[in-house]
Formats: structure tokens, C-alpha cells, sequence
């Protein structure tokens, strides 16, 4: 996977699973797509982003 972080022994990224939690708000949904994600995967790819974002504000605009 070119040096990125990924899950497991899966050939899933961290950026990908983080894509798509952003991309399927219902956990179910996201299940389904990735079957073979577990909550403790998705808890430490949360952690690993947390752990390695750096620490500022950004702000959204509200379209």
C-alpha cells in the first residue's frame, strides 16, 4: 500500500477507512460495504488520526 498506514493484515488504509466513515454515516451501511472491519479496527483508526492530525482548529464553512 505504498508505505501508508493501514488495518490489520487488511489491504484497507487508514485514509480509506477514514473516507468512508465519512462517507457512510450508518454504521450498518459501512458493514456491509467492508465486512471484514471490526469495531476495534475502526476505534484504532480513529485513535491512529487523533494521534497524528496536528493540533489546530480549521474552520468549515456553513453552505
Amino acid at each position: 500500500m505504498n508505505g501508508a498506514p493501514c488495518v490489520r493484515d487488511l489491504r484497507l488504509t487508514v485514509r480509506r477507512v477514514l473516507e468512508a466513515l465519512a462517507t457512510y454515516t450508518d454504521r450498518n451501511e459501512l458493514r456491509r460495504e467492508y465486512p471484514e472491519l471490526e469495531d476495534e479496527d475502526i476505534r484504532q483508526v480513529l485513535e491512529y488520526a487523533a494521534r497524528n492530525l496536528p493540533d489546530k482548529t480549521l474552520v468549515f464553512d456553513q453552505a
